[in-house]
């Protein structure tokens, strides 16, 4: 997938429409020409589809690097956020 001044993104999302879109391609290790590792793919796969989800209910990127809602730029970010939305996120998401 690929946006706007992006060389390429995990997900897309769009708030009016609660349309949200990811691609698993460039989530999956062999991609990279590393062996499979479907734990850390199926983890990645999950980080990616609660972030696009999160964005469907009006949530926008934050700037915690550890909350579901952090932008990923490399699949390094992926893997250090977590799968949960931080104490800013969660109450908005609730609204």
């Amino acid at each position: 997938l690929y946006a706007s001044g992006l060389n390429f993104i995990f997900g897309q999302a769009d708030t009016i429409t609660g349309v949200a879109l990811i691609s698993l391609y460039r989530l999956r290790q062999e991609f990279y020409g590393l062996p499979s590792n479907e734990a850390l793919f199926v983890d990645r796969a999950t980080k990616e589809t609660i972030h696009e989800l999160g964005h469907t209910f009006g949530l926008g990127h934050c700037q915690n690097s550890r909350c579901v809602m952090h932008f990923s730029n490399s699949l390094a970010d992926t893997d250090w956020k977590g799968v949960a939305f931080c104490s800013q996120c969660r109450p908005k998401l609730l609204k």
